[in-house]
């Protein structure tokens, strides 16, 4: 996984709603990114779901959000739509954004096991570096937790 003071690896990603993102592209704003194993399932949903609340808390603090997974582009709409989020969301198909950020690992589920993403977020700054890491994010109270880093940024 990238660490904390690394330069975040750059990407162009097709995004929901048409379009692409570009991490560079972004500079000198902060950004974060969280990776998420798929759209429109529980854990996910609540994700998205409390990055989407506080939108324009991230803003103000000069971030931007942007979710992370393997779903098409066309998933991400759907999932977008029907749960009325307004960040955008990257789609990965390929993992090699996945792959270069050290998030598409190894997992086990009732012993078996299995590839797939470790839910994790990365804190980018004005400059490209990763500034914090949250490896294997718990859901419950993350988004704050990153809006305080973020702000205190």
């Amino acid at each position: 996984m990238i660490s904390q003071g690394s330069p975040a690896p750059d990407f162009t990603l097709p995004r929901d709603g048409d379009g692409t993102v570009t991490l560079s592209a972004l500079k000198p704003g902060k950004v974060v990114l969280y990776f998420y194993p798929k759209d429109d399932t529980p854990g996910c949903t609540l994700e998205a779901q409390d990055f989407n609340a506080r939108l324009a808390d991230f803003a103000a603090a000069g971030a931007t959000v942007i979710g992370i997974s393997k779903d098409s582009v066309k998933s991400h709409d759907k999932f977008c739509k029907k749960h009325g989020l307004g960040i955008v969301l990257a789609s990965d198909e390929g993992g090699t954004v996945c792959e270069d950020y050290g998030t598409w690992v190894e997992k086990s589920m009732y012993g078996k096991k299995y590839m797939g993403i470790e839910r994790s977020t990365f804190l980018i700054d004005g400059a490209g570096m990763v500034a914090r890491v949250w490896p294997k994010v718990s859901v419950k109270g993350h988004a704050d937790e990153v809006l305080a880093a973020v702000r205190a940024l």
